[in-house]
């Protein structure tokens, strides 16, 4: 009797507190196939997809009624980023069908023509003025869905102090798109705007990468659980650590879904059913390497960042061997390597803090540039030696023969080239001081060993590395040979950030291919890292350390004249047997690799 009366009690109560009109629901999915080519009619970037969004708390005020029945705590907001448009799964706001399905279509008109936002309440203004007043078609709309709109919010009356000036301007902004440029403070955010667009939730990572090949074998796919309409924001955690997660303060104080205990207790008669909740409850749902085999498995849509939405793909990837020890043999087209260039990358100086340094390089590397000098007594040459010639005349018993009686002009170059392969895994993100991290100290090294060499004129290419697994290894072009080093490669140096893992031997070996490009007597390969090659399949341990090997072997083999350079401390355990003892360098201090760098370079050239 009291599971009837608390049945009918919420079904009541939450029915008195529902603002929508089902009845005049609308899915995206009936609309999608008209919205994605309305979009791209409109400017809207081809590649973008429309998907769902996923429900977010958002805390604006709520009545007595929808206090009491516990909703409105989560609402569908509408966002795009690089990859898709997210719009509600069903638009449920105004009271009829045809309102709600045009609001779907002022939404992707408006997700063309405001394609990235910097300041929400202005930015939508600003695009919904020149969306109107480019398009006159669209001015009728959306003053017929502004006008609906209003009537749907709380009434102004509901609204007090901040509060409602704050209500006020939001209503004149859609009113008035372009008039209100500011808005005003409140404890609560304003009630929610479905037609604006909101910026996209906050991702802790900018890394996507499937797993899905390494699920566990056991598991059927028929087990796993669909859960429709479900689309979750999520973000990748690397828990391959035994100590990660330590909680330094008392477990009980945890009331989340997120709480783990270890604890010798029976499984809840509906664990399926608990995670679903679970899903529907959460935000944010984090995605752990480590897996573990469970009788209930759910299975949904999560919206983890998509891959490289910051750089620009060059071409389909390259196809690479790599070496398993366990076959003795190279495995061909095992890798897929794909060049990578931050194409959004601002040309940018050197910066303020490195000006002294990079000056005091360049002055000291000028004198390797090349120099023209004149060679006196020569047999041939482009002008006749004065001295030699009245020296012959002096001595008339001198074979005419024997007499060098030119000058001529010689030209003093470096025969050599160089690559920079920078170690760009997301280990480097670990401070070394409070100040710096190690990312940060390889970009400024990076930079001044650019700044060097271009003021000795020596030819050469910086690249970067990181990868997911053998089929997704970035190999990041910072400056090729070809290119001047200019401010659009500073530009580039300055962007790069931590990626993934740390596949080197394929990075080795797309390195050696460009290195042998240059026609010079002597080429170096550079590589700058912090730790052993690994990544999150089988590539760790022995495989990754036997692959590495045999791909220095084989740029050794080509001429190439590989080095590498570490931050590790516990280098000297595994480096002597990938590069030979007078192959790498270990920094103990990590801070001043920078200054460093060049020097090291100065020494592999024999020009110390």
């Amino acid at each position: 009797m009291e599971e009837w009366v608390g049945e009918v009690w919420h079904k009541l109560i939450t029915k008195r507190a529902n603002t929508e009109y089902p009845d005049a629901s609308v899915s995206l999915n009936s609309v999608s196939s008209q919205l994605a080519p309305y979009f791209r009619a409109l400017g809207g970037e081809h590649h973008k997809v429309i998907e769902a969004t996923s429900s977010l708390k958002i805390n604006f005020k709520r009545s007595l009624i929808q206090r009491i029945a516990g909703t409105h705590q989560r609402t569908h907001l509408c966002w795009h980023d690089d990859r898709s448009i997210r719009l509600p799964a069903n638009m449920a706001v105004f009271p009829t069908e045809a309102l709600n399905q045009q609001a779907y279509f002022w939404l992707a008109a408006l997700s063309a023509q405001l394609p990235k936002i910097n300041h929400w309440f202005v930015d939508n203004q600003q695009a919904t003025l020149t969306l109107i007043n480019k398009r006159p078609g669209l001015k009728r709309l959306y003053f017929t869905l502004v006008n609906a709109f209003i009537q749907t919010r709380p009434s102004i009356d509901e609204f007090e102090g901040k509060q409602l000036a704050q209500e006020q301007a939001v209503r004149n902004a859609l009113l008035a798109p372009g008039s209100v440029d500011e808005l005003p403070y409140a404890e609560k955010d304003p009630y929610p705007i479905f037609l604006w667009l909101y910026p996209m939730p906050l991702s802790s990572v900018t890394s996507v990468a499937s797993d899905d090949d390494n699920l566990e074998e056991n598991t059927a796919p028929n087990q796993a659980k669909k859960i429709k309409g479900v689309s979750k924001q999520g973000h990748r955690a690397d828990d391959s650590k035994e100590t990660d997660g330590l909680l330094m303060f008392m477990a009980e104080s945890l009331f989340t879904w997120t709480e783990h205990i270890d604890l010798d207790r029976p499984q809840e008669e509906d664990l399926e059913q608990d995670l679903v909740g679970a899903t529907e409850d959460l935000d944010f749902i984090t995605v752990a390497k480590q897996r573990r085999s469970n009788s209930a498995k759910l299975k949904f849509d999560l919206d983890l960042p998509a891959p490289y939405t910051d750089d620009l793909a060059l071409g389909d990837g390259i196809k690479l061997p790599e070496w398993d020890y366990k076959q003795g043999r190279l495995k061909p087209d095992f890798c897929l390597l794909q060049p990578m260039l931050a194409d959004d990358a601002q040309p940018a100086p050197v910066p303020p803090e490195l000006h002294s340094t990079a000056r005091k390089l360049r002055n000291q590397f000028s004198i390797l540039r090349p120099q023209q000098q004149w060679v006196h007594r020569q047999p041939f040459g482009s002008e006749l030696d004065l001295d030699a010639y009245m020296n012959s005349v002096a001595d008339p018993n001198k074979h005419s023969s024997e007499q060098d009686l030119y000058i001529n002009r010689s030209n003093t170059f470096r025969d050599l080239s160089c690559l920079l392969l920078a170690d760009l895994s997301m280990s480097t993100d670990s401070h070394i001081n409070n100040d710096q991290r190690v990312i940060d100290v390889i970009r400024d090294s990076i930079l001044l060993f650019a700044e060097a060499l271009d003021s000795a004129g020596d030819p050469f290419a910086i690249y970067g590395f990181s990868s997911i697994k053998n089929k997704q290894i970035r190999f990041n072009l910072l400056k090729n040979f070809a290119e001047k080093y200019t401010d659009a490669a500073r530009g580039r140096i300055l962007e790069v950030k931590p990626g993934f893992y740390t596949r080197m031997g394929a990075s080795i070996r797309q390195a050696t291919e460009v290195l042998c490009t240059q026609n010079t007597a002597q080429r170096i390969l550079l590589i700058i890292s912090d730790g052993k090659p690994n990544d999150i399949d089988h590539y760790e341990g022995r495989y990754g350390i036997e692959d590495t090997r045999q791909a220095v072997l084989a740029a050794k083999k080509r001429g190439i004249q590989p080095f590498c350079i570490t931050i590790d401390e516990e280098a000297n355990d595994y480096l002597p047997y990938l590069f030979g003892d007078q192959g790498y360098s270990v920094i103990s201090n990590a801070a001043s690799l920078p200054t460093l760098l060049p020097k090291l370079y100065l020494n592999l050239t024999s020009l110390s």
